[in-house]
């Protein structure tokens, strides 16, 4: 089961949805319609992805989609958002190892 609070004596209790979904080839679960970021950090999962020039973990930053550092594959399509993608029953996401833009000779980020 995921980490998350689901009696909050201001909100009262919340209502899930848990549906299944794909991270990395693992099955996990979220609340359906919540952002892909808070399925994944309920699930206790924070290293997104690694930053392509030093192999540092990245993970959420601003999730508000300004930063791009939550970037991931879903179902397939590179480059999507996890703060901005709501999850989804059988949603296959995985972590994104490739640049998101050709890099020009001679960057600092090659």
């Amino acid at each position: 089961m995921t980490d998350r609070i689901i009696n909050h004596k201001i909100l009262d209790d919340i209502d899930l949805n848990m549906v299944p979904f794909t991270w990395n080839n693992k099955i996990l679960y979220g609340n359906e319609g919540e952002s892909i970021t808070a399925a994944l950090l309920s699930n206790n999962i924070r290293k997104l992805r690694e930053h392509e020039k030093d192999s540092q973990p990245r993970g959420m930053y601003c999730n508000i989609g300004h930063c791009s550092e939550c970037r991931v594959t879903i179902n397939g399509k590179k480059n999507q958002r996890a703060c901005l993608t709501s999850l989804t029953k059988d949603m296959m996401i995985e972590q994104q190892f490739e640049v998101p833009y050709v890099v020009k000779e001679g960057s600092p980020y090659v």
